[in-house]
């Protein structure tokens, strides 16, 4: 059995998943079609016009919970936030999996730019802290979730994310402590924004929403455009919201933390794809080694199979061995 077979969050499960959602709601998912498998499957029915999101770890389903409360208040209080689908009594449960169901917005030109982000961030920042418990920001927490959740996971890999958590842990907790907590949005990037018809901007996946200093919501641009490559998004961002994290005292902790958080994403994912087998691969070696110039390539191209050239013929290579790799026993630096 390949890798891609082998685990519990396979597309294939996923897709039955989200049938099981559909006939419960009554909605053909004739028309369904992926738009994303990373931490959730996201699908969309544009002819029912919704859209199931379905948590892929088992651990998570606290905040499938704590997203669908989040998106109730959002509308209450009209924040720039996509809308729950209406009459569904949310959380769905399916088997021992947890969704829920959204408003499908169709595509709408233009796409959303950072300079959207920027604009969408400052106006979602405004409102108080949701008058009902949320999380504190915990990013170290977070991974060793992932970590406890993980199919695959060598014990080298394994033995450097923990140690890479230890060390992280008491330099976030002094941040914590140092800085006012607000809602933040703690996943923002423009691929987390939606342009309805009427032209608004909004954003979506509140999965990492909690309180915490409101700069994490600047860095995922920032380290995207680092490790992705990019045509100057970030200083869009910085000019649309006033503010360049870059600058900020904390800013070399506020990335490593962000890079942490992008590679323990896949943890609980590897015994699904070998593509993800690879590309988490890829970014743990290049922090291992402290290449901050080292490119990687976003998991929704991996998922889609728009894979770089190089890549694609790397691919190639036996999910078992890119697993049982030996890389190099490095702490990734801080500079």
């Amino acid at each position: 059995m390949s890798v891609a077979d082998a685990g519990r969050f396979t597309e294939q499960t996923m897709t039955a998943a989200m049938h099981q959602v559909a006939a419960g709601l009554g909605v053909s998912a004739g028309d369904a079609r992926l738009l994303h498998l990373t931490n959730n499957a996201v699908f969309a029915l544009p002819s029912a016009a919704i859209v199931i999101r379905i948590a892929r770890t088992h651990r998570l389903h606290d905040r499938v919970s704590k997203v669908v409360r989040l998106a109730q208040w959002f509308a209450h209080v009209d924040a720039p936030a996509i809308r729950l689908a209406a009459d569904v009594e949310q959380p769905v449960q399916v088997g021992r999996l947890l969704a829920s169901v959204w408003k499908y917005v169709p595509p709408t030109s233009p796409a959303p730019t950072a300079e959207d982000l920027g604009r969408a961030l400052r106006e979602f920042h405004t409102p108080s802290v949701p008058p009902f418990p949320l999380p504190v920001w915990d990013p170290v927490g977070d991974a060793r979730r992932r970590l406890d959740e993980a199919e695959g996971l060598g014990d080298h890999a394994r033995g450097f994310l923990v140690g890479w958590c230890d060390r992280l842990e008491p330099r976030l907790a002094a941040l914590r402590c140092a800085t006012e907590g607000q809602l933040i949005h703690g996943d923002a990037h423009v691929g987390n924004l939606l342009r309805e018809p009427s032209g608004r901007v909004v954003l979506c996946d509140f999965d990492a929403t909690c309180v915490g200093p409101r700069q994490v919501d600047l860095v995922a641009v920032a380290v995207g455009e680092a490790r992705f490559g990019g045509d100057g998004s970030y200083r869009s961002l910085v000019d649309s919201y006033g503010c360049d994290v870059t600058t900020d005292p904390n800013w070399s902790l506020l990335r490593e933390t962000r890079e942490l958080k992008m590679i323990a994403a896949a943890v609980p994912l590897l015994a699904s794809s070998a593509n993800i087998v690879h590309e988490f691969t890829t970014r743990l070696q290049s922090v291992m080694e402290g290449d901050h110039q080292a490119r990687w390539t976003p998991f929704a191209k991996l998922i889609s199979g728009k894979l770089p050239s190089p890549a694609r013929a790397r691919s190639a290579v036996s999910s078992k061995a890119l697993l049982s790799v030996e890389l190099p026993d490095q702490r990734p630096t801080r500079g």
